[in-house]
């Protein structure tokens, strides 16, 4: 006999993705460094307010 005893949970998605300003990243400049293991990523503010991630 198998029992199913998983349910769902709705959660709104805000409260599982973490949220960064962009500004606060680059500390109100445009440019930013961002780690992951051993890569390095610049994060760019262009002057159109959009973000660019490069490695």
């Amino acid at each position: 006999m198998v029992v199913n005893i998983a349910r769902e949970v709705k959660i709104p998605v805000e409260e599982k993705i973490p949220v960064y300003e962009a500004k606060d990243l680059t500390k109100g400049g445009d440019l930013a460094r961002i780690k992951l293991d051993d890569q390095l990523y610049t994060l760019r503010v262009t002057r159109a307010g959009k973000l660019i991630l490069t490695k």
